[in-house]
């Protein structure tokens, strides 16, 4: 399936549309590309195809939906005399229509075309016949027969409109990258996502052999909401894979085991890992003593280690790890406020109560971002660890999801693990968390201060809660991800545990007024001191 490129003029009215020219030599080729295609497609996509009688057009849809069914046998007959026909596959239901025999689009109502097509792959060959049916983003892939080495083949020119363009240049992408790393043909299936906008696909070979794709398109910048600056860009959020390969090379120069990088895309956001396994460190009771207390272990070792603010991406390219500063910590606390108070607890909140909110977090966090950085991976607990049991030492503690790290306090990696939003970590294993770390910090310094630690990780500890109330809250508000909100009272709890150190009286004084549900410490909580 020889890639000829991605041409600069499309066929077509519009020469800005990213056009991919494949020649398809034989069958094999043509079901080879259809399982990729299959691959890149998701509930609510439309593919059309066009090209003379005998050009293919049903061949390639066929072979579409059995890579969709993934059952290479399955009957999938012309719908040129029926119309339309639906098939019901693992990743959505699919609709394979033929137009040729329409006289105009208004006999699609007929059809039920816009009930059968809700939340289906649609797959139209002649789309030419109904063309003002189309939707404005859709995969438009036209056929031809040539001549190539005295033999018959297929061309196929795939043109990504409206938001599949940029989806057709990341696939062409993919594409080479898998060639280059030798998983042409893995099969790819997805895997759990997380509370980004990112995708990951674990990759298997006929072999037993896996990885993990990660699929994470640049961010794109949000409105301005202070001072020109976008929300992601105060709270120092990666926009670009550049950072996870930085810091993915920084932790493996440590010899921590975060994931080997098998391949690249970086423009498209493409790369091809290391699959870690899938190992927790938690279990059905909740979280394992000994794997929390490695990763413990591992933070000692990252902080206790003088590291790079400047690590390299690739020939030429380096990332600059962004400080975890007082803009970042206090535009994600106010998180709480735009989401939590109005929307979970229907509470508005004055604009004089925000101004005192502020100004207690300022006056909390200021001593913290004033103390010696370190790297901060950000997102430090149970879903972003992975046990490697045939390793040894902190190295069995793997590592995903660190892009977003930081120059910032020791204790807020700290906290993260010690107070783990998706798990609840009983309070005596967090005081011998707690008490470890010190131990190990202390006995590779002597002069760390644990009474200044214990303060900075309290107010951390009220900052993330503070932060993760408005974000879970957020995800199920904005992002229709309702399954969050079974946290929130865990986090509730781990905020109102915070708030008991004396160093935050005055925002204990603010939760009091503005949220009393916060007023009363966890009695089951360490002592905050």
């Amino acid at each position: 399936m020889p890639d000829t490129g991605l041409m600069g003029l499309p066929p077509g009215p519009d020469p800005r549309l990213p056009v991919w020219e494949m020649l398809l030599e034989d069958e094999q080729a043509t079901r080879d590309m259809a399982r990729f295609i299959a691959d890149e497609l998701k509930p609510g996509d439309l593919v059309t195809l066009s090209g003379g009688l005998g050009a293919g057009k049903t061949t390639l849809a066929r072979a579409i939906v059995r890579a969709l069914a993934g059952d290479p046998a399955l009957e999938v007959p012309s719908p040129t005399f029926t119309l339309m026909q639906t098939y019901e596959t693992p990743k959505a239901p699919v609709v394979h229509a033929d137009f040729y025999r329409l006289g105009s689009s208004d006999e699609l109502i007929e059809m039920g075309w816009d009930e059968a097509i809700d939340g289906a792959v649609a797959l139209v060959e002649w789309p030419d016949r109904a063309a003002a049916a189309l939707g404005s983003s859709r995969l438009d892939i036209t056929l031809d027969v040539v001549s190539a080495d005295g033999a018959q083949a297929r061309v196929a020119i795939l043109v990504g409109v409206g938001a599949f363009g940029e989806r057709l240049v990341r696939a062409r992408a993919l594409k080479a990258l898998l060639e280059r790393a030798g998983w042409t043909g893995a099969r790819r299936t997805p895997m759990t996502g997380d509370a980004s906008t990112r995708a990951y696909e674990r990759l298997s070979k006929p072999g037993g052999e896996t990885a993990v794709l990660m699929i994470s398109p640049r961010r794109p910048d949000g409105p301005p909401i202070r001072q020109g600056r976008s929300y992601s860009a105060i709270a120092r959020l990666a926009e670009s894979v550049h950072a996870f390969v930085a810091m993915d090379r920084g932790l493996r120069a440590l010899g921590l085991s975060a994931p080997k990088i098998y391949g690249e895309a970086l423009d498209e956001g493409l790369l091809l890992l290391e699959d870690l396994g899938s190992e927790p460190v938690v279990d059905a009771a909740g979280p394992m003593p000994e794997r929390y207390a490695e990763a413990a272990r591992l933070l000692t070792r990252i902080h206790t280690t003088t590291l790079p603010q400047v690590l390299p991406v690739a020939d030429e390219i380096e990332h600059v790890i962004p400080p975890y500063d007082l803009q970042a910590l206090s535009i994600e606390v106010e998180l709480f406020i735009d989401w939590y108070a109005r929307f979970h607890a229907g509470h508005e909140v004055s604009g004089s109560a925000r101004a005192e909110f502020l100004a207690a977090w300022k006056e909390a966090l200021e001593p913290v971002v004033a103390a010696p950085a370190t790297w901060c991976l950000r997102d430090y607990h149970s879903p972003n660890l992975i046990w490697l049991p045939e390793r040894e030492g902190v190295a069995r503690v793997g590592l995903i999801d660190f892009q977003d790290a930081t120059l910032g306090h020791p204790a807020y990696d700290l906290v993260s693990l010690a107070q783990d939003a998706r798990v609840d970590v009983p309070p005596a294993l967090e005081l011998k968390l707690l008490s470890l770390y010190a131990r190990e910090r202390k006995a590779r310094e002597p002069d760390f201060d644990v009474a200044g630690f214990a303060r900075d990780y309290a107010v951390l500890g009220a900052q993330r809660a503070t932060k993760i109330l408005g974000i879970f809250v957020r995800l199920e508000r904005r992002d229709r991800k309702p399954a969050y909100l079974a946290h929130v009272p865990r986090i509730e709890a781990y905020l109102a545990r915070n708030l008991a150190h004396p160093a935050l009286a005055r925002l204990k004084a603010w939760f009091s007024a503005h949220a009393p549900a916060f007023a009363q410490p966890d009695p089951a909580g360490p002592d905050p001191s």
